[in-house]
């Protein structure tokens, strides 16, 4: 299949002020967060993408415009209403701080898989719409150009753990365990047997190697001898 690099959007005036932003209008990059999805779109710059795909709040089609702005193609850069942010009812717009008076948070932590956000959605079907969602786009990407085709999605925190948790063989119940910050990128290759999980959570680095065609099959015992980065003209 495809390979996909999972992007969370950058740093946020709500993230910053310890605010669950939610599905909220008006939310958009502070400027560390532009600083860091400028990072995020210059490290993506040596990777020729087919999509970039974004959830359709400002703060991620914010940080995907810093990826299209480096590409040197034109990829196809639909907004995705499933990769949009976990609806979290009556939780949207209060502090974290706030929030962790209440019952439900200590189940937010450690069972996961039975919340549902009072008046909004819960986390199991949360992860089920973001994780079709991005199986969906990949297959669709890879009838289209091909395997070695690599394109973006652009989304929110809990969205990405919980899609990455899905890739490990993770129950839901674990997904905290995952971390994801503002601006990182994850790498997931869907194969025919199994995904695989190329990286998670990274903020630095060169991702010049994903230009090569990942090879798809049995995972090498001993661990391979890793991704080679494409030779520059002058090397």
């Amino acid at each position: 299949m495809a390979t996909v690099i999972l992007l969370r959007h950058g740093r946020t005036n709500a993230n910053a002020a310890g605010l669950l932003a939610g599905r909220a209008a008006g939310i958009s990059l502070d400027q560390i967060g532009i600083d860091q999805a400028a990072r995020a779109g210059d490290r993506l710059a040596a990777v020729p993408l087919v999509a970039v795909v974004s959830s359709p709040l400002e703060r991620c089609r914010q940080t995907a415009r810093f990826v299209l702005e480096r590409q040197a193609g034109n990829p196809y850069a639909p907004v995705e209403p499933d990769l949009i942010e976990c609806d979290y009812g009556q939780w949207q717009g209060r502090t974290l701080e706030d929030l962790a008076t209440e019952k439900l948070w200590s189940v937010v932590q450690s069972q996961p898989s039975a919340v549902t956000f009072p008046g909004g959605e819960s986390l199991a079907a949360m992860q089920a719409r973001s994780v079709a969602a991005i199986r969906r786009h990949d297959a669709a990407l890879e009838a289209e150009h091909g395997p070695g085709a690599v394109w973006a999605a652009v989304s929110h925190g809990d969205l990405i753990k919980a899609i990455l948790a899905d890739a490990l063989g993770m129950h839901l119940d674990l997904f905290q365990r995952i971390n994801v910050g503002p601006a990182s990128v994850s790498i997931v290759r869907y194969g025919a047997t199994r995904p695989t999980v190329h990286a998670t959570n990274t903020d630095a680095g060169d991702l010049a190697w994903l230009a090569n065609n990942i090879p798809s099959g049995d995972a090498p015992v001993g661990g391979g001898a890793g991704q080679e980065a494409p030779r520059t003209s002058g090397a």
